[in-house]
């Protein structure tokens, strides 16, 4: 059985992007990017809806011999999504039409290489949702893009409590946090 994380990047007020900001808000540092590199390295598959996949794929096709796209490239890929159409340009990327959360599940109880999300901010609430997430990792930005952010990762999250299992400071600024999460059984 396999494990699935779910792997965010945000802003400290929760967003996932914000309006006339770079990438990473322009903050990623050398220690940050070989973190990227060494996780992109490890032997799992990754996770992706419809706008992550066209985001990181245009990417990769942009940044050619990049060795953190060229890792992510060579790795096995999912996507999940009804507007996707293949055949799909992107290297190692299958296409999944279907349920999502049955898909994933079914991944879990067949293979054996762990799961892991990138971006994709339903299908990571979906999947957290239908109790089948084992690690949540948060890597907080610090800035706030409280008029400029866009895509906010909580909201219509179920309510989850977190247990700290890992953490880890990057450049002296960028903050990784992962946790098991336990989604909570509210009473309204």
């Amino acid at each position: 059985m396999s494990s699935l994380m779910v792997d965010l990047i945000m802003s400290l007020d929760g967003y996932g992007a914000a309006e006339g900001w770079p990438g990473y808000w322009g903050m990623e540092g050398p220690e940050y990017l070989a973190w990227i590199g060494e996780t992109s390295e490890t032997q799992h598959v990754a996770l992706l809806g419809a706008t992550t996949y066209r985001l990181m794929s245009g990417f990769a096709a942009a940044m050619g011999d990049d060795p953190g796209f060229a890792a992510l490239t060579a790795m096995p890929k999912v996507v999940f999504s009804s507007t996707v159409e293949g055949p799909l340009s992107w290297a190692n990327t299958e296409l999944v039409a279907g349920d999502a959360v049955a898909a994933v599940r079914d991944m879990k109880q067949r293979d054996h290489r762990p799961l892991r999300t990138i971006g994709s901010l339903s299908l990571g609430r979906s999947l957290l949702t239908a109790g089948l997430v084992d690690r949540l990792r948060v890597v907080v930005f610090p800035v706030i893009t409280g008029v400029t952010g866009r895509d906010r990762f909580f909201d219509g999250y179920p309510d989850v409590a977190l247990d700290l299992v890992d953490h880890r400071t990057f450049d002296g600024r960028l903050q990784m946090l992962e946790y098991v999460p336990r989604v909570l059984d509210v009473v309204r």
